[in-house]
């Protein structure tokens, strides 16, 4: 891989983390309200 390849690979890395970091508790949030429903 060349320089370039590696600095937009790793700009994707972190664009893909820095999502993630905010998907995952609005999934668990979403989640536990469903979950709240479908048991009462």
């Amino acid at each position: 891989m060349t320089v370039h390849d590696m600095e937009k690979a790793q700009a994707t890395y972190g664009g893909f983390m820095a999502t993630l970091k905010w998907a995952v508790p609005v999934i668990a949030v979403i989640v536990l309200i469903v979950v709240s429903l479908i048991a009462s």
